[in-house]
């Protein structure tokens, strides 16, 4: 009996630093939603998570790398890019066509349309494009200049943010989704297609 408390308690740090660690997560991901990066305190998110600050440093080092963690985190674009190759471009235009419904406001969202501008967002921002989103891509593609066409794709991906900030996507949501999905398709597809060597 003895033994097996003894091997409870050593499990139960384990547990709690997780718990914590989740805890911590969940609160920057709902304060930097609610306020964007400028409006959060580390001290803000150490409350909401009820831990110490102290604590919050050690697990993530700064705000900006629990901006980044976050947000990394809560992608589903690496779920998107997954899989077969040849279904690429299909599931890219997928994905943006489910960014543009009103009602599941992601975090990211959010996330992004109350930091964007602030100067270490923009360096996480390009953390993450190449860690989340250009290099998986890579991966994926056959041929020559595969991260050339990773970026172009990129563009289209990451180019709906500053679209919907700026103008608003009233227009793409009164559009016909299929349509909308083929079209996009049509655009992955050309991006990511190995370039055509023109004959000299």
């Amino acid at each position: 009996m003895q033994v097996e408390e003894q091997r409870t308690a050593e499990r139960r740090p384990k547990r709690d630093r997780a718990a914590t660690r989740r805890r911590i997560l969940d609160a920057a991901r709902d304060l930097f939603g609610e306020h964007g990066y400028d409006g959060v305190t580390v001290r803000m998110i150490a409350a909401r998570a009820e831990a110490n600050v102290a604590l919050v440093n050690r697990y993530f080092g700064s705000k900006a790398a629990l901006f980044g963690e976050v947000l990394a985190g809560e992608s589903v674009i690496r779920g998107v890019i997954a899989g077969d190759p040849e279904g690429l471009p299909r599931r890219l235009a997928e994905h943006f066509v489910r960014q543009i419904d009103p009602r599941p406001v992601t975090a990211i969202s959010r996330m992004l349309d109350r930091s964007a501008g602030h100067p270490e967002v923009k360096e996480i921002l390009l953390h993450y494009l190449e860690e989340v989103i250009v290099e998986p891509m890579v991966a994926q593609l056959e041929g020559p200049d595969a991260r050339a066409r990773a970026l172009l794709a990129s563009t289209i991906i990451m180019g709906g943010g500053p679209v919907r900030r700026l103008v608003g996507l009233g227009d793409l949501r009164a559009a016909d989704p299929a349509e909308l999905t083929d079209r996009l398709t049509a655009m992955f597809t050309a991006a990511l297609a190995p370039p055509v060597r023109r004959a000299v």
